[in-house]
């Protein structure tokens, strides 16, 4: 019991703050033999609920040397340690060690507390040691939160701490909630199981194309975007093609982002194809002219070229800056004929201002010489803006060492 009669000696130094008393008393108390002999016969009581008061008044230092006892106290120390941790009111530093005591115990409530903080804290500090905190004891709770898992009350908060831990061990666990009747606790384990590169997730991810929540849709086709090496192995673009017909517009954006990914013709012909969907909005018409853009092939330009000719005015300017950004010299020199053929077409809408403006800024990007020519007939435009972008493409072009 020495050890109690110690530290209720250092409690009452407490209220007189004489914390270099303090740190050396806490100091000489754990360099003892029988520490944790006396915390066993005093079942914790006592030594807990000093230790908590010390640490609430105490220095850093004293909250340092406190710290080492709380281990040698037990689990019984875990439910005030998170009470203090979830006290938004509470000192930060107290928190803060409060949190890191916490990561000295292997129990599931702690890494349930610790996800909660992560979604919750605005303080920077807090999310940095409670991110490390999980990393250091996940992997051996893994057991505990599966078992939470098993209760509806707790598995929105095991499967968001099972997604904390990025270790094959969750694999199955999250596996086993892909179907669960909350929305939330699906989208997590899709979310998590996202970042597994299991060839035997592919069926998973491509189920979930198919949920009734279109957050789980836009993360399993992000997912699958991400595999796009496996492209050959698993019909990934013929789940993803109807998916850019959505009812959602974000996963639409997302499906065409993924199609864009592909390399794959069956996927530029759907990325073209939706370019002439006239129901289509046009915010997502653009992400499909951007999509086709860096798919960067031959048959994606081509695809561009087409549109070309029959888009209203914002889709064509559009396509006008997306072929100003090839980045291999084979095309750059084809995006060029092409945007040459279309300024020397008869179509109406060359006429506009904000077309003519777009087609010699792009062919400046290129710089191919053999625009030159058109350019300097822009140069002459009877618009200001014309001639002054026609003016700087030249520039561009004329600055490029043979």
């Amino acid at each position: 019991m020495q050890m109690l009669k110690t530290l209720e000696m250092i409690a009452g130094d407490v209220t007189k703050a004489n914390w270099i008393l303090i740190s050396q008393q806490l100091q000489q108390l754990l360099d003892k033999d029988q520490l944790e002999q006396a915390v066993a016969v005093d079942a914790g009581g006592d030594a807990l609920g000093i230790a908590i008061a010390i640490m609430r008044v105490g220095d850093f230092q004293t909250r340092w040397d406190v710290a080492k006892i709380f281990p040698q106290i037990g689990t019984q120390a875990i439910v005030p340690l998170i009470e203090i941790l979830e006290d938004e009111s509470a000192d930060l530093e107290m928190r803060w060690f409060a949190l890191r005591i916490l990561g000295e115990f292997n129990q599931p409530q702690i890494v349930i507390s610790l996800v909660k903080l992560l979604e919750e804290t605005q303080e920077e500090e807090l999310a940095i040691a409670a991110a490390q905190t999980l990393a250091k004891i996940g992997e051996s709770a893994i057991a505990s939160l599966i078992e939470l898992l098993k209760e509806e009350k707790t598995r929105l908060l095991a499967v968001k701490s099972l997604a904390q831990i990025r270790c094959s061990e969750v694999i199955e666990a999250l596996k086993s909630v892909v179907d669960d009747s909350i929305t939330e606790v699906r989208f997590t384990a899709i979310e998590a199981l996202s970042s597994f590169h299991h060839q035997c997730l592919i069926p998973v991810f491509i189920k979930a194309l198919q949920d009734t929540s279109s957050s789980v849709r836009k993360e399993a086709i992000i997912a699958l975007k991400m595999r796009v090496y496996l492209k050959e192995e698993f019909p990934i673009v013929n789940h993803l093609q109807p998916l850019i017909y959505d009812v959602n517009s974000e996963v639409c954006q997302q499906a065409i982002l993924a199609l864009g990914c592909m390399k794959d013709q069956m996927a530029i012909k759907t990325l073209f194809d939706f370019l002439n969907y006239q129901n289509a909005p046009l915010f997502l018409k653009k992400e499909a002219v951007r999509a086709l853009n860096w798919n960067g092939t031959y048959q994606a330009l081509d695809y561009l070229k087409q549109s070309l000719y029959s888009s209203e005015i914002n889709l064509c300017e559009e396509i006008i800056i997306v072929l100003g950004r090839q980045e291999s010299t084979e095309m750059k020199s084809d995006a060029a004929k092409i945007l040459i053929d279309f300024l020397n077409s008869k179509q109406e809408i060359i006429d506009e201002s904000r077309i003519k403006q777009a087609i010699a800024t792009s062919l400046g990007e290129l710089r191919d010489k053999s625009a030159l020519t058109y350019l300097e007939k822009l140069a002459d435009d009877d618009d200001s803006k014309v001639k002054l972008y026609a003016l700087a493409a030249m520039k561009k072009i004329t600055s490029v060492k043979n």
